[in-house]
């Protein structure tokens, strides 16, 4: 028969998100287990490319939680640096006409407004940033906060560091509530772990894990591939994306979207990206999508027409309708508390998320105001219609 465990708080979901929040409320004194249906890291975590950015973000509260996480990344850095491959390398974000380099300016005006470091840089200036990008381009912006770690890693890093207790293979089938609706745990496959607490961290299927609570939550799965190249040497020395890229992100399109996404990483092999596609949970490879990274990332440095590809993967993004994640208690569930719905910024705001989940389950006031992210804000299919 399977041992009843008892703890403060049952993180559901052992990604980068579920492991920062594991992470943050044993630090702040909470007896926590973290249970996932398979290993850490499994899902959405193990397919990214490990961005942190401000970059892409415009003033408001997704970009306030941003740079709340990247203060705490940076804080993480100084013990486990070197442990998650953290690099504080920066972004370039590159204009190919000089109109497009004037929009850029105007959107980083109003970044630097809201507290984001941004330098536009013309003409040589790039070429100094960046020597091997395609030649004639007038120009970008120089995003010296945004970052980078290895996701997979920094995720077992931060749920080993926890202490707390994990999980792996336990697939949680009901989130148990007392008669009047209050949590009490959550039921798996293993048995029951009772907690007053739940955190419903389970990214892309965030959704499915409210709807076990009683609650809607509209996570849907972004589908996007990554291309990685032979190991080579430091050839890109930023984060390089093209200025559509942050349309695309913003965008509420379900059709094919690519823009591209170039960056090396301390282990050698170049990250191709970015496409973004709602196809549902179809992992089937793509050879149009993983071609059309490829002439992005040629188009802007030329350089790879020749470097090998090694292999591509595709994972998915925990997209809401409104681009903002679900952050908090649930004021439908008394005890359920949400951090998910990040779509592609997850790894980067997993650590602001963590920070004001552990508030919240604490008592404390928490550092940002949560109402842009409240679970129910959402109507219900009947509600809607």
């Amino acid at each position: 028969m399977s041992k009843r465990l008892t703890c403060d708080v049952v993180v559901v979901g052992a990604g980068m998100v579920g492991a920062a929040c594991t992470f943050y409320a044993t630090r702040a004194g909470l007896d926590v287990i973290l249970v996932d249906r398979g290993p850490v890291a499994s899902g959405t975590t193990g397919a990214g490319e490990g961005n942190l950015l401000v970059s892409d973000k415009e003033p408001g509260p997704e970009l306030d939680l941003a740079l709340l996480s990247a203060r705490l990344w940076a804080e993480l850095a100084e013990e486990f640096g070197e442990a998650v491959e953290y690099e504080a390398k920066g972004g370039v974000v590159v204009a190919s006409t000089p109109d497009g380099l004037a929009a850029l300016d105007r959107f980083a005006h109003g970044q630097r407004a809201a507290g984001v470091l941004a330098e536009t840089v013309a003409g040589d200036g790039l070429y100094g940033l960046e020597p091997h990008l395609a030649k004639g381009l007038p120009g970008g912006v120089l995003y010296p906060q945004d970052c980078q770690v290895m996701p997979a890693l920094a995720a077992a890093v931060l749920a080993r560091a926890s202490g707390a207790r994990l999980l792996t293979g336990h697939t949680v089938t009901a989130v148990l509530r007392t008669p009047d609706g209050t949590v009490r745990g959550v039921r798996t496959d293993h048995g029951d772990l009772h907690a007053p607490a739940v955190v419903n961290a389970a990214g892309t299927w965030g959704g499915d894990l409210a709807a076990l609570a009683g609650a809607h939550l509209p996570v849907l799965p972004r589908r996007g591939f990554v291309l990685v190249t032979e190991p080579l040497p430091r050839l890109i020395h930023h984060k390089v994306y093209a200025a559509d890229y942050v349309a695309d992100v913003a965008s509420d399109s379900a059709a094919l979207q690519t823009s591209p996404v170039v960056e090396g990483t301390a282990a050698g092999p170049v990250l191709i990206g970015a496409s973004r596609e709602r196809v549902g949970f179809d992992r089937s490879f793509s050879l149009p999508v993983v071609r059309a990274l490829a002439a992005g990332a040629t188009r802007l440095f030329p350089v790879l027409a020749d470097v090998r590809a090694m292999r591509s993967y595709v994972g998915f993004r925990p997209y809401l309708p409104d681009h903002l994640p679900a952050i908090g208690p649930d004021p439908r569930v008394p005890g359920l508390h949400h951090a998910c719905g990040h779509e592609g910024a997850g790894i980067g705001l997993a650590t602001g998320t963590a920070h004001l989940i552990a508030q919240t389950l604490t008592g404390r006031t928490p550092d940002l105001g949560l109402t842009p992210f409240r679970p129910d804000r959402f109507p219900a299919p009947e509600e809607a219609a």
